[in-house]
């Protein structure tokens, strides 16, 4: 609720900068006509992923991938690895963190596992594997427009190396720190059944068939709108009680157009020139170290989205908003609130009784998220 209270705050305090004069309507009307289609994106993805959720698909994913393990935690968190990647990847990080924690947490727990190192490699991949397509994550949707609308293979194309580092950096300090937990064996406990094969095979089978559509150059909002209309369609049918209004991630969408609207304003009153001195311009790799660091003290402060939409003005070319998205993305590691995949997550692991101390949390984020925006950008630098 408190992130749909600070949504509102902002959508006030934006409408007064219209009404006001301090916003020209051109410029709202201009920012619409570019959210829209994200924030449509958004809604239908996480709809097809909570009913796909409900009809048993990731349980099935959790039981097969600890079947996979062969009994060896590191082997299974390796697997738990690269369903996190690709989840983040190719259905965004708020999946990964709303979806998947739930998952390995009950993985971790059926086969007798410390359930936290499962926990922290979500949600450290949950922004650090965002930066591959643009569906990865709300800033790249953002970023892509900004870009001039590449298509999703030139997007990976121009981010396949920083987000490589920004994958295997963080897990191989998780595999470091974890290592007492991760050379355990473990028994499995018995598998739960599928409720209803009829919704568990549809759903997978739309789940499968968006994948690919969200990477084909169509506009995303229109294969996870049609994809949501068929899951609520079969829901309506078979189980309907699984329909409500909680479906709608309502609080996040009103949040996310609360800070458009306001940090648009804030831009039009000279939050662009401020920014663009902090900084700085070039493409070189100082240039660009400059700039992807601004984006994760910006992210770690105020959160990843105002972060990057104050500093995108001044990015300017495809190749720094490339650097800005490793600051914003792969940067939030280290304060709670750095990223809101990050509080979902917390919200989750308190729901299933999974405590960690947000002191050891910061102190890792310090020691794994420098390093990692640093080593992205560089490897951005050396192949774009």
């Amino acid at each position: 609720m408190r992130t749909a209270i600070v949504g509102a705050a902002l959508l006030v305090l934006g409408g007064v900068a219209a009404v006001t004069g301090l916003l020209p309507w051109s410029d709202a009307l201009a920012l619409w006509d570019r959210v829209w289609p994200i924030l449509l994106f958004v809604i239908a993805v996480t709809v097809v992923t909570e009913l796909a959720s409900e009809a048993g698909v990731f349980t099935v994913i959790a039981q097969q991938t600890a079947r996979w393990g062969r009994g060896r935690a590191w082997l299974l968190w390796l697997l738990v690895v690269a369903v996190a990647a690709l989840s983040t990847i190719f259905l965004s990080l708020d999946t990964t963190a709303v979806l998947l924690t739930p998952v390995v947490i009950v993985l971790a727990r059926h086969a007798g596992l410390d359930p936290l190192p499962f926990a922290l490699t979500t949600v450290w991949l949950a922004n650090t594997g965002s930066l591959l397509l643009p569906v990865s994550n709300l800033t790249n949707l953002l970023a892509q427009h900004a870009m001039g609308d590449p298509s999703p293979l030139q997007f990976a194309a121009l981010m396949w190396a920083p987000a490589a580092v920004a994958i295997i950096l963080p897990m191989v300090v998780v595999a470091v720190i974890s290592r007492k937990q991760l050379r355990v064996r473990y028994v499995t406990g018995e598998e739960e059944g599928v409720e209803d094969p009829v919704l568990f095979w549809i759903s997978a089978a739309v789940v499968a068939a968006l994948v690919p559509l969200l990477v084909s150059g169509i506009p995303v909002w229109l294969p996870a709108s049609a994809a949501a209309v068929v899951l609520i369609t079969v829901f309506a049918v078979r189980r309907r009680d699984v329909l409500r209004f909680g479906l709608l991630p309502w609080q996040l969408v009103l949040l996310a157009s609360g800070l458009f609207l306001f940090i648009e304003a804030l831009h039009a009153n000279g939050l662009g020139t401020l920014l663009a001195r902090v900084s700085g311009s070039g493409e070189s790799p100082l240039d660009l170290l400059r700039l992807s660091l601004t984006g994760m003290v910006g992210a770690n402060a105020i959160d990843n989205l105002p972060a990057y939409l104050a500093l995108e003005p001044a990015a300017g070319s495809p190749v720094r908003l490339a650097a800005l998205l490793i600051g914003v993305n792969a940067g939030p590691l280290i304060t709670p609130w750095a990223s809101l995949a990050t509080l979902l997550w917390h919200q989750r692991l308190s729901s299933f009784d999974v405590r960690i101390r947000w002191r050891r949390y910061v102190l890792l984020g310090l020691l794994v998220a420098p390093v990692t925006v640093v080593v992205a950008t560089l490897a951005l630098a050396a192949t774009a």
